[in-house]
């Protein structure tokens, strides 16, 4: 079996960057290959980020969407270039991923699907459910994240035995890194401020957010800020929102944030508040985590299955309940030994969102298929299915 595995994403973003570089590090013998739709993310701004020593393939320069045919071709050519033998690929309801996955299966090689969706992340439709299944067909397993999108991949037909975890997961190191907090130089209690790191689109429910911090704000001895970080198309009904609810002088608005800025601001936070009504995941309680921030979620947010305990490192509340949020808010912001306790938990947590476990799912994976690195450890921290 050739010594190189292939990763498949839209864009090789710092989240993406985290997985290739953990596997890289686990297995050095190994050649990683990232390859990217394009260079900028349709989604976030990024600023492009380095690779070390993976091999990064972008498909496509700017954001104009290519044709099927066009796509297709280079990603098979691409995916042939590489000369391996296992690949993970993201999208698989795409009908490009599926007839790369398919041709590369036929032509024997080993093909998984990493995702995070969930059965209630939206209301389903028998007809599409019964599709997804025959698009899953391709994949040799799963790589996912928590209980929800592990059960959602049996319910497409992954034996449970083939499914492995975990996906989403951030390196701890480079948020704690980028923090850039000094023993010592922690911000106080007293001066911390509520904080969202989410796009201004409908599923992140930020309307919500904004009547919790309101609601709060009226029983508050001292009300503390609230910094939305974040860019999107409802920025101006959230900013006529606060006027409206009364709120904009305590509301700052910093736009789209870098991770570096982001790990800053979260280091300066009390708690993070995410309130959506539609999440796979939600990678910014892993960032929030990091640094011992809690957070006050909603309780579709796949990341409270796996990383929030409820009254102990953070709060889930309903995503339509803006005075279970609001009341959450007050027992934080007023209760410093409370605020301490929870801060304490998150920071204990979590490792349990750090990237190596993302190359420990890859380990039991090429544990499976008998592929090990030429050099270096045998695979670490592994199980066998």
């Amino acid at each position: 079996m050739n010594r190189a595995i292939t990763f498949y994403w839209d864009n090789l973003g710092p989240m993406h960057v985290d997985r290739l570089e953990a596997v890289k590090n686990r297995f050095p013998g190994l050649d990683i290959i990232g390859i990217e739709i394009r260079e900028k993310s349709n989604v976030y701004d990024w600023s492009k980020p380095n690779v070390r020593g993976v091999d990064r393939i972008t498909l496509f320069r700017g954001k104009d969407k290519p044709t099927f045919a066009t796509h297709a071709l280079k990603l098979i050519k691409s995916c042939f270039s590489t000369k391996g033998d296992i690949f993970f690929f993201c999208n698989y309801e795409e009908p490009v991923t599926f007839l790369a996955a398919t041709i590369l299966r036929f032509l024997g090689k080993k093909v998984y699907v990493m995702g995070v969706t969930k059965f209630d992340d939206q209301r389903r439709k028998l007809w599409r459910e019964v599709g997804k299944r025959v698009f899953m067909l391709p994949y040799s397993g799963a790589l996912g994240s928590g209980n929800r999108p592990k059960d959602y991949f049996r319910f497409l037909g992954v034996p449970e035995k083939h499914i492995y975890s975990e996906y989403n997961t951030l390196s701890i190191a480079r948020i704690r890194t980028q923090a850039k907090v000094e023993e010592g130089d922690e911000v106080p209690f007293s001066k911390r401020n509520f904080i969202v790191i989410a796009r201004f689109v409908p599923k992140k429910n930020l309307s919500v957010a904004l009547e919790a911090f309101a609601k709060y704000t009226a029983t508050a001895s001292v009300p503390r800020r609230l910094v939305l970080c974040g860019s999107g198309p409802l920025e101006a009904d959230l900013r006529s929102l606060c006027v409206e609810l009364q709120i904009a002088h305590l509301v700052d608005f910093f736009g789209f944030l870098q991770t570096e800025e982001v790990s800053r601001e979260l280091a300066r936070a009390l708690c993070l508040l995410l309130p959506s009504v539609e999440e796979q995941f939600g990678n910014v309680v892993i960032e929030a985590q990091a640094l011992g921030v809690p957070a006050i979620l909603s309780e579709v947010c796949g990341a409270r299955d796996l990383l929030i305990r409820n009254a102990v490192n953070g709060f889930v509340v309903e995503p339509d309940n803006p005075d279970g949020f609001a009341f959450f808010m007050q027992l934080i912001g007023e209760n410093e030994k409370l605020w301490g306790s929870l801060a304490k938990a998150a920071l204990k947590s979590a490792d349990c969102g750090d990237v190596s476990h993302f190359a420990d799912g890859v380990s039991a994976i090429l544990l499976r298929h008998e592929m090990y690195p030429t050099h270096g450890n045998l695979l670490r921290n592994s199980t066998s299915d």
